[in-house]
């Protein structure tokens, strides 16, 4: 077979693959995105970003991000760090966390004061763990400085994902938490407190964490009194 016919014969047997990612039933869209993964093709990338940003089912993104993560780092990476600007909030979210399981420092760039600060809750949750993957040494400070401004946003699960962001940087967190705990708004200071036991208490839970930071706030303590 002449190299022309082979490439027409790996064209051919990759059309199915790319039809079955728009299929209707989530089982063989994830068939597909397993299948694309193991036999990895750069001409398949364009494609399986597309499909992240709008795929309905959590499972089958996943397996889209694995997919990306087999191929090479120098075609998936500029796909991605377009996408994190793309209008679409799952686009945005979806090319972060793919960004984050690659972990090439080089999209540190693409990782904006915007992203980390963005309307939409998963956003800017996908921003802070890939932030914490991707900052470059000695830029932890600088990214705690950033991550702070977000104490107190949304409910639980978007406060724990913040916490555990600033947890993952260590203690250069320290000073950013400690001028967050005179902050005016109560739910700042709560969860800067929090935040703080979790990084020198890590077996204890966010739920009571928080809570006993709202305690400590309504009383108007600071949180370290004894230490």
């Amino acid at each position: 077979m002449t190299l022309e016919r082979q490439d027409t014969a790996t064209d051919t047997d990759a059309v199915p693959a790319l039809q079955a990612l728009e299929d209707g039933r989530s089982s063989v869209r994830l068939r597909a995105a397993l299948a694309v993964g193991t036999a990895p093709d750069p001409r398949f990338v364009d494609k399986l970003v597309e499909r992240c940003a709008i795929e309905p089912e959590f499972f089958v993104r996943d397996s889209l991000t694995w997919a990306l993560t087999r191929h090479p780092v120098s075609v998936t990476l500029p796909a991605l760090v377009r996408e994190v600007r793309s209008e679409c909030a799952q686009a945005r979210s979806q090319a972060l966390h793919t960004l984050s399981k690659i972990g090439d420092r080089r999209a540190w760039p693409a990782i904006t004061r915007a992203l980390l600060s963005d309307a939409d809750d998963e956003v800017a949750r996908s921003a802070w763990r890939t932030a914490v993957v991707l900052v470059p040494e000695g830029g932890e400070s600088a990214l705690a400085a950033v991550l702070v401004t977000q104490l107190g946003r949304g409910e639980r699960e978007t406060q724990l994902s913040l916490s555990r962001a600033l947890v993952a940087l260590g203690e250069v967190i320290v000073p950013a938490l400690r001028t967050a705990t005179t902050a005016p708004d109560p739910r700042v200071r709560a969860h800067a407190l929090a935040t703080e036991r979790l990084l020198h208490e890590p077996d204890t839970g966010f739920e009571s964490a928080i809570e006993e930071a709202k305690r400590v706030v309504a009383l108007g303590g600071s949180g370290r009194e004894g230490r």
